[in-house]
């Protein structure tokens, strides 16, 4: 079922009417002793078949709207879920601690890992302890510390990507967000442990990229993975905001669509409905991919590693013409 909690998205009001109308039957029955088996029968299939017809039909605008649900797992739920002695490390070295950006060392299967992840706040006063997931340059700075101490003793890095974009203020402007995003590229590309990203939420353009580039790189199937939000795309093609829709569509940034252009290695399946519907169930499967993709990297050997990242990367965007 729909959350029953205060967030409803509007193309799932047909289904909570549904929901509403089989409580007040169940209520009518166990409260005036009325038979009501055959109408409760009725409207349960009538809800399993506008549930799977929605679901089954979404438009790239609505899965976003399923990537940004303020009840959505963030990368700290799925760290508590899948890690065991997850130890938070702080800092930069350089300018401060960047809540926005999390990581720390773990034990996954009782192996050590890195982990990496852009973290999101469920009320207003989280969200703006985390900036509502929008990291500043220290945040990647304080990633790039973590994988290089990663590289140093042989763990792999996981990260979480959930992040509408690095902050764009006058603060991180001065303190060279550009430059430290642009470092993490060139370092990740070079780093010499196996490198998992999955993308859980929002995947916004380089905000996303800075912990993004992987050996492997998932998405959940209502996440999305862009260069620009719809509604800057919108707003730069349309000068219309209002055309977010249009823009989410042309923008190619769902999970099969970017699966198809093979600019990711996976999507992973989420119960219908979204990932805050059942998120044990979600975190079950990415911890399969995880195992899955571990296991084959950390079979190669460096020069193997560094060569397999960089031929992935060298071959995306290659096209012909007929």
């Amino acid at each position: 079922m729909v959350n029953s909690g205060k967030h409803t998205l509007d193309f799932e009001k047909p289904l909570v009417a549904l929901q509403e109308q089989l409580l007040q039957l169940k209520k009518m029955s166990e409260d005036q002793g009325i038979p009501m088996e055959k109408e409760i029968v009725l409207i349960e299939a009538r809800i399993a078949e506008t549930k799977e017809k929605i679901y089954a039909n979404l438009t790239p605008w609505q899965k976003i709207k399923i990537a940004r649900h303020p009840e959505r797992p963030y990368a700290l739920d799925y760290i508590n879920n899948l890690f065991v002695n997850f130890q938070e490390l702080h800092g930069d070295r350089r300018f401060g601690d960047d809540q926005a950006l999390i990581g720390g060392i773990a034990k996954f299967h009782d192996k050590p890992v890195m982990i990496l992840g852009q973290q999101k706040g469920r009320d207003l006063k989280e969200n703006i302890r985390r900036n509502f997931g929008s990291p500043n340059p220290e945040g990647y700075r304080k990633a790039l510390r973590l994988m290089q101490l990663a590289e140093k003793f042989g763990l792999p890095v996981i990260s979480f990507i959930d992040t509408p974009g690095a902050y764009p203020g006058i603060g991180a402007e001065e303190r060279h967000i550009a430059e430290a995003i642009a470092v993490n590229l060139r370092e990740m590309s070079v780093l010499k442990v196996p490198i998992i990203a999955i993308v859980i939420g929002e995947g916004g353009s380089g905000g996303a990229l800075g912990i993004g580039v992987a050996d492997r790189v998932y998405v959940l199937e209502n996440a999305y993975y862009s260069v620009i939000s719809p509604e800057g795309c919108a707003a730069i093609l349309w000068k219309d905001r209002t055309k977010v829709s249009e823009a989410a569509s042309a923008l190619k940034l769902s999970a099969n669509d970017l699966k198809t252009l093979s600019v990711i290695d996976g999507v992973i399946a989420e119960p219908l409905g979204g990932a805050h519907i059942d998120p044990n169930a979600c975190a079950k499967a990415i911890e399969t991919v995880i195992v899955e993709q571990l296991n084959v990297l950390q079979t190669l050997n460096e020069d193997e590693l560094l060569k397999q990242r960089y031929d992935k990367y060298r071959s995306m965007g290659i096209f012909s013409e007929k």
